[in-house]
């Protein structure tokens, strides 16, 4: 979701919003917001590049006895151990509560 701000010429004080929802597919676990890192790849001569960490995501559904429906995520492996733990509906609520999961 990304928002855009229109600022009147005329008047610019008035401010018009419009908010649009995107899709889009990015890399980032839906439960626990967990996304790449940046570091460095150092060489034996102690030479360094840069280079991208990922998350380690995997996509799983899940059934969810409370609402008697299935739901897609894109998780990550330290969030599919939260489940394990936790349960799905507590894992879930924390999620929406810490502003992760949208759906």
């Amino acid at each position: 979701m990304f928002i855009i701000r229109i600022i009147c010429r005329f008047a610019p004080r008035l401010e018009i919003t419009l908010l649009n929802t995107v899709e889009k597919m990015s890399r980032v676990c839906e439960l626990t917001g967990k996304k790449a890192m940046v570091g460095n790849n150092v060489s034996h001569a102690m030479n360094r590049t840069k280079r991208k960490f990922d998350a380690n995501l995997m996509t799983k559904r899940f059934f969810i006895p409370e609402e008697d429906k299935w739901i897609t995520l894109k998780v990550s492996a330290s969030a599919l151990k939260n489940i394990n733990r936790k349960g799905i509906s507590v894992v879930i609520k924390e999620a929406r509560a810490n502003g992760f999961l949208t759906k």
